[in-house]
């Protein structure tokens, strides 16, 4: 497949999945579309490809940033926009397991 006609997905990166927290998770990744089908290796039994773009990612600030740099070089691209998810967070502390007038049950 020549790089001319490229197909690129740009997506934000998502939150990770082993922390709470949210760092790094508004990032845009570009990603290749896979240049030909995975095939297993008959050695290991691994899935593989020739495809060295498939391991290919790159980190913009924002979706237009990556979009630009996709069109520059003549590439497809499609942008995957995120659902807007309203974190209803309340801040918590320490000191409110002993306020007076607590109304949750003790735990311990």
């Amino acid at each position: 497949m020549s790089r001319e006609s490229q197909t690129v997905r740009i997506h934000r990166q998502p939150k990770s999945a082993m922390q709470s927290g949210r760092a790094g998770a508004g990032e845009w990744l570009l990603e290749f579309a896979p240049g030909e089908p995975k095939r297993l290796d008959p050695l290991t039994g691994w899935p593989g490809s020739g495809d060295t773009q498939g391991q290919v990612t790159l980190r913009f600030p924002s979706a237009e940033a990556a979009a630009a740099y996709a069109a520059a070089r003549g590439w497809t691209y499609e942008v995957a926009v995120p659902p807007v998810v309203k974190a209803d967070i309340k801040p918590k502390a320490y000191a409110d397991n002993f306020r007076f007038g607590r109304t949750d049950n003790w735990s311990h």
